[in-house]
């Protein structure tokens, strides 16, 4: 009997279509291999030019962000250099973004000694056995623990109080991170940051509970963004922490984020009474509220914009909630890598995130002048 022409012709399209299939597969192996060659050799008549070169073994370990942000951007990230200090739940998962991405090198300043359960709930680096943390201090044991993520970034750790620290100091950096420290020692190491003759990225991170704050201060940045096909090139001026914060806060947007003026309040209290972030517990809950009181009426502001059960969750717990430090360790990590390698609008200059709404707020509070 004759075929059947349709099951003759549903035959030969299979086959084709199989052909085709392992035709395509053929190329898109080819493409890769081709890539994986040609990518060094880009690299070096790229970087030639510029006295420097990223080295074939960096190039073979970052080949994938080079393809997403270009040989330019991944050579300034491995010739930064950033300082870090309080290593809590956020700023560890920033550490780890960082070193991953590929940073030159990574200074690490804490100096307390690891006690208690609540050091490790959020900072993963820390190993649970007792015997290998006993006597070492939380940056030395970071430090150990990062070295392993990526050996191509020299990690290393800086004693002392963050506060004592001169401006000089800060001048081999060209990112400084700080969390965990008083309201005036933030407001002194940005001010130490603004004196040298060099720009040197401020950011601070706070994340209590299940609250996050970014603060970013990159004074005159420039970048460059693309717009259809063309690239422009684009100026902010930033204000400091503490010009920040100055701002009035009747002046601000009526639908200003809550958690704005809840974490000014706190970190208030926190620094009249003499002690660090996360000091706090309920019990202080009426003294801070009687102090949200003062501040409101000096600033024209409802009360109600700073309601009791925020400052509660603020204030109560002395932990962080796991999943918010990725989130904000992740988008900070990401901020950085922007203002290192110029590409990509960066934040400006606030970043807010509450898990019980699961919404991220950035808001740009500036001083009048700026």
């Amino acid at each position: 009997m004759p075929a059947n022409p349709k099951q003759e012709y549903g035959q030969n399209l299979g086959l084709k279509m199989l052909l085709c299939h392992a035709e395509e597969e053929e190329i898109a192996q080819n493409a890769v291999t081709r890539c994986r060659m040609l990518i060094p050799m880009f690299v070096r008549l790229q970087m030639g030019t510029e006295g420097e070169q990223l080295t074939e073994q960096e190039t073979a370990i970052y080949d994938r962000q080079i393809r997403v942000w270009g040989v330019d951007a991944q050579r300034r990230l491995s010739k930064s250099n950033v300082f870090v200090s309080g290593l809590k739940g956020t700023s560890v998962e920033f550490c780890k973004n960082i070193i991953l991405a590929g940073v030159g090198s990574l200074t690490l300043n804490d100096d307390r000694l690891v006690t208690g359960e609540e050091l490790l709930l959020a900072n993963f680096l820390i190993p649970p056995d007792e015997d290998t943390f006993r006597g070492k201090s939380v940056a030395e044991l970071c430090c150990d623990s990062l070295k392993d993520f990526n050996p191509m970034v020299s990690v290393s750790v800086k004693k002392g109080d963050l506060a004592n620290f001169d401006a000089d100091f800060f001048q081999e950096f060209d990112i400084v991170v700080v969390s965990c420290c008083s309201l005036s020692t933030k407001k002194s190491v940005n001010a130490k940051c603004r004196k040298l003759p060099k720009r040197v990225a401020f950011y601070s991170v706070e994340c209590r509970d299940s609250c996050g704050e970014i603060f970013v201060d990159l004074q005159n940045y420039n970048y460059c963004k693309k717009k259809k096909e063309e690239t422009i090139e684009c100026e902010l001026q930033y204000p400091s922490f503490e010009e920040a914060i100055a701002v009035p806060w009747k002046s601000l947007p009526k639908r200003m984020s809550k958690l704005y003026f809840a974490m000014r309040v706190v970190e208030r209290y926190e620094d009249l009474e003499g002690r660090n972030p996360g000091e706090t517990s309920v019990d202080d809950l009426p003294n801070v509220q009687k102090l949200r009181k003062e501040l409101c009426e000096a600033q024209c502001l409802n009360e109600a914009q700073i309601p009791d059960s925020l400052l509660k969750r603020l204030i109560a717990s002395g932990g962080e909630f796991p999943p918010v430090c990725a989130i904000i360790g992740g988008i900070l990590g990401q901020e950085v890598i922007k203002a290192i390698s110029g590409k990509g609008d960066p934040l400006k200059n606030f970043f807010f995130f509450d898990a019980m709404d699961g919404k991220g707020i950035i808001e740009d509070i500036s001083n009048v002048n700026s």
